[in-house]
């Protein structure tokens, strides 16, 4: 069994639409937005180039056709065997469709196109839609994440610009990828944390460095360091905390960054008596930076007296801003039960106890990669216009009467810069202005290959 089998990539519903559509139909026209309106207006594309380099670049074999029939007719569903056979008679196994699309790493405004795709075969008008179940979860998906992720990069970046004297240096890595565990799958966990990576630089998700380099050549996307999880520290057991600790002094703290999960048992204790009591004098002589991770307790209290207590052991120093900046030995990083809403909380009780943004850093799991839906942003894809035998275009949308939040758009589209940013027109009303939705894709060929540091600039 082929379970990459494009055929059988999408909907039960999706199997009988090829018998749906009007008499003389050649083609049917789809687009992909994020609809409507909210709090967070802006979404930023990212992903399509995964999705059609590792799906839609492997053409359909007979073999595909042979199982797709043999499943889809015992599912009791009706079967378009003629179709997929001309598929691959006709254009050797590959998808006659062209997609276009925004440059990915562009930010829009919700109801702003950000994919659209047609066929390239009148004989395969049905084609367009019955991709959509692959299509969508190919965009919403990264483009989700990546969103929520520059959301969080939204609430850092303005409180170290206030605090930090090298804001830039430090941004990239103040929000850690900690998701690969609490994601559903491998797969997930590569297309989330390469869209993390589009807005940061720090991440454990290993899957998401391979991702950003298989199929936007990232050489190396995102950087790590030594760091301690529970079962190495409390395999030493309570009586030997110090030793764990310092264990980790010696093997990692010559140079360099390392974290050390300090909650197994007493967390004030680990900071008051053992890094600023015990090992105090080991931690400044080593060299390095130890990172202490406070890994329980009320998510925004715990990490702010953390850094408290950690200046009355270690000291500071005044930045050019007039913040307090910890010894240059000991920083703090947050990873546990973060939400961007208790980020900006603790960033701001730092700042009112006059420390600067640079002493802490976050790390995000679950929240950044898992707790997503296709209704974060309301993602959908729509059927906008159809091409009958004369090659003359017709509108298809929709317009519920009880909700008109779910009303599409008619006719094919375009995208076009004008004083708002960036807005949806008529592809028939463009008038000249320059159409930012650019061919990606044809009939199997790849037409633009994004790279990695292409996109980090565009969403930058």
């Amino acid at each position: 069994m082929n379970l990459t089998n494009l055929i059988l990539n999408t909907d039960s519903y999706k199997l009988s639409h090829y018998l749906q559509y009007p008499p003389q139909t050649r083609a049917i026209s789809s687009y992909v937005e994020a609809r409507g309106h909210s709090d967070e207006p802006e979404v930023m594309f990212f992903g399509l180039q995964m999705f059609l380099k590792e799906y839609l670049s492997k053409p359909v074999t007979m073999a595909d056709i042979e199982e797709a029939e043999a499943i889809v007719t015992a599912h009791g569903l009706p079967f378009n065997r003629e179709g997929w056979m001309h598929i691959v008679a006709r254009h050797g196994g590959f998808l006659p469709l062209a997609i276009e699309a925004l440059p990915e790493g562009t930010r829009v405004r919700r109801g702003v196109p950000m994919a659209q795709v047609v066929n390239t075969d009148p004989a395969c008008f049905w084609l367009t839609s019955y991709i959509e179940t692959a299509l969508l979860r190919a965009i919403w998906y990264p483009s989700t994440v990546a969103s929520n992720s520059r959301k969080v990069k939204q609430i850092i970046q303005p409180v170290l610009e206030r605090t930090c004297d090298d804001p830039a240096a430090v941004l990239p890595f103040r929000l850690h990828d900690f998701g690969a565990r609490g994601t559903t799958s491998l797969e997930q966990a590569g297309i989330g944390g390469a869209a993390h990576l589009v807005n940061f630089m720090g991440t454990d998700t290993v899957s998401g460095l391979l991702f950003a380099r298989r199929y936007y050549g990232a050489e190396m996307a995102g950087f790590s360091i030594p760091a301690s999880e529970h079962a190495t520290m409390t395999a030493w057991g309570p009586e030997r905390e110090v030793e764990a600790y310092a264990n980790m002094v010696e093997k990692f703290g010559g140079g360099g960054l390392y974290a050390v999960v300090s909650d197994s048992y007493d967390i004030n204790h680990a900071v008051t008596g053992i890094w600023g009591g015990q090992l105090r004098d080991k931690v400044k002589a080593a060299g390095g930076t130890l990172v202490v991770r406070p890994d329980s307790g009320d998510p925004v209290e715990t990490p702010v007296e953390v850094v408290r207590q950690l200046a009355h052991h270690f000291g500071t120093r005044l930045n050019a801003k007039g913040f307090k900046v910890l010894d240059d030995s000991v920083r703090v990083i947050q990873g546990d039960g973060i939400s961007p809403a208790e980020i900006g909380q603790i960033l701001g009780r730092l700042e009112a106890f006059g420390f600067s943004a640079e002493n802490i850093a976050f790390g995000m799991g679950a929240g950044l990669l898992q707790k997503v839906n296709r209704d974060t942003y309301s993602f959908a894809m729509k059927a906008n216009a159809r091409q009958d035998e004369a090659g003359e275009w017709h509108d298809v949308y929709k317009r519920p009467a009880t909700m008109t939040l779910k009303a599409s758009k008619a006719g094919r589209q375009a995208v076009v810069e004008a004083a708002e940013g960036l807005v949806a027109v008529r592809a028939d009303a463009l008038a000249g202005r320059e159409n930012l939705l650019v061919p990606v894709w044809r009939d199997g060929a790849l037409l633009v290959d994004w790279s990695f540091e292409a996109i980090r600039a565009r969403a930058a």
